[in-house]
């Protein structure tokens, strides 16, 4: 059952979140407009298009700043209980440190709960929407700049067949010096090739020009050659090289089925979407690591005041988004395991909040 304090510190806990939300989204939103807005005008957005962009760039800004939120507002409120002697009053009376963290760990698992499920469900659709806005009227190269290199592309498209195309082009579904190998017991059987290949949407078929297809015999190979060819694949051109952003586009289900289909495939950017996949779960895991630590800083009355305690928050807190940025970055360049660097900045801090809560209660 909470108490009265608990009930008091809880809603101080998730009203001083919301607020610090409230009043860092509208400064984020207008150092956005002051950045964009001659590219906006430039390219005529529609007000409609702008309008929907700012509300993904809200969602999309809130969840990838959560943690200094949530970390600053909980520094801030406890600073002020304790300047207060608020918190003196409350040990005092024969509460445990331990038995004082309840509110907070109950308010750090509704946010929890409330950002992996925005995570799962929300979060894929305005990403998608904020970085789709980007790349069409922000950005250079527009839609070509959202599927990063379109050259020299080689995917598996299933166990026993393998395409290449030198380059397409997505705007008109046209691929360059295209082949396809197709092997059995890992011999080849047969092999395409075409100076190029478009896609057909009314149909859904490719059209190859140039055709040629050898097929490999015992003694002779047989050629096959045609000015041009219509053939159905099971491939989608636009599959060889999703947009740079397609895992923070994807709800949890979606995702997992992408990563195990371009594990299949031998994507070299397995690593990206394994990082998406994993934040997933490690962000909302550290709203409970930066919570213990923000009350073990703040709890006590400093000469400082609340400027100390917040001064203290902010450099942890940055190091925390900072920390978690380098190592999302270095799982993606190098060989370190995902898993481990998603999870890494988690286990330093969380070392951390067991070190300063046990200084705090003494």
């Amino acid at each position: 059952m909470l108490t009265i304090i608990d009930k008091y510190i809880l809603k101080r806990y998730l009203a001083t979140f919301v607020v610090m939300l409230l009043l860092f989204i509208p400064i984020g939103i207008v150092v956005d407009v002051s950045e964009k807005i001659n590219k906006m005008l430039e390219n005529k957005v529609p007000i409609l298009e702008i309008g929907l962009y700012y509300y993904n760039f809200t969602v999309y800004f809130a969840n990838s700043l959560f943690p200094i939120f949530l970390f600053l507002s909980v520094i801030w409120f406890t600073s002020k209980l304790a300047n207060d002697t608020e918190i003196i009053a409350i040990l005092s009376s024969g509460i445990s440190f331990t038995r004082f963290l309840r509110p907070y760990i109950i308010g750090a698992s509704i946010v929890s709960v409330f950002v992996l499920l925005m995570g799962f469900f929300v979060v894929p659709a305005a990403s998608e929407g904020f970085n789709n806005f980007r790349y069409t009227y922000l950005k250079g190269g527009g839609k070509e700049a959202m599927r990063g290199d379109n050259t020299d592309v080689y995917r598996q498209i299933n166990d026993n067949e393998f395409i290449y195309v030198n380059s397409f082009n997505t705007e008109s579904k046209t691929a360059f010096n295209f082949s396809l190998e197709k092997f059995k017991n890992e011999k080849l059987i047969h092999k395409i090739t075409a100076s190029r290949i478009k896609w057909n949407p009314k149909d859904s078929t490719y059209t190859m020009f140039d055709y040629t297809k050898r097929t490999v015999g015992e003694l002779n190979d047989k050629i096959e050659k045609l000015p041009q060819k219509d053939a159905v694949f099971t491939f989608d051109l636009e599959d060889l090289t999703p947009v740079v952003y397609i895992a923070e586009t994807l709800s949890l289900g979606k995702l997992n089925a992408f990563i195990e289909k371009e594990r299949e495939r031998g994507s070299s950017n397995i690593n990206v979407y394994l990082v998406v996949l994993y934040k997933k779960y490690s962000v909302p895991v550290s709203a409970f690591i930066l919570t213990i630590i923000a009350v073990a800083v703040s709890s006590m009355k400093r000469r400082g005041g609340m400027g100390t305690n917040l001064a203290i928050g902010i450099a942890l807190a940055f190091a925390f988004v900072f920390f978690d940025k380098i190592f999302g970055v270095l799982a993606e360049k190098s060989s370190i395991p995902p898993m481990l660097a998603v999870w890494l900045p988690n286990i330093a801090f969380g070392i951390l909040a067991i070190y300063l809560l046990r200084n705090a209660k003494r």
